[in-house]
């Protein structure tokens, strides 16, 4: 992620912004997961990533009961 960052390539740099934060999630660290997600939640690429898709994938019920991603899942990132 700090080798490809998003800001310079914004095709594949959300993909692996996206891959970090399941890495956290799967260690249930959602202090690290979640503003990653905050972020991807408000940009636009390819396969992007939904509340409705944080809502149903497994990956993310490490940090599920989080009231920060309840937030993301519910629609409400600002």
């Amino acid at each position: 992620m700090a080798m490809d960052p998003t800001s310079k390539n914004p095709f594949e740099g959300p993909a692996e912004e996206e891959r970090m934060a399941n890495i956290y999630a799967l260690l249930g660290d959602a202090d690290h997961a979640i503003p990653i997600l905050k972020r991807l939640l408000q940009i636009p690429y390819g396969f992007a990533i939904t509340p409705a898709l944080l809502r149903l994938d497994p990956v993310w019920d490490q940090i599920r009961n989080d009231s920060r991603f309840q937030e993301l899942v519910a629609g409400k990132a600002t």
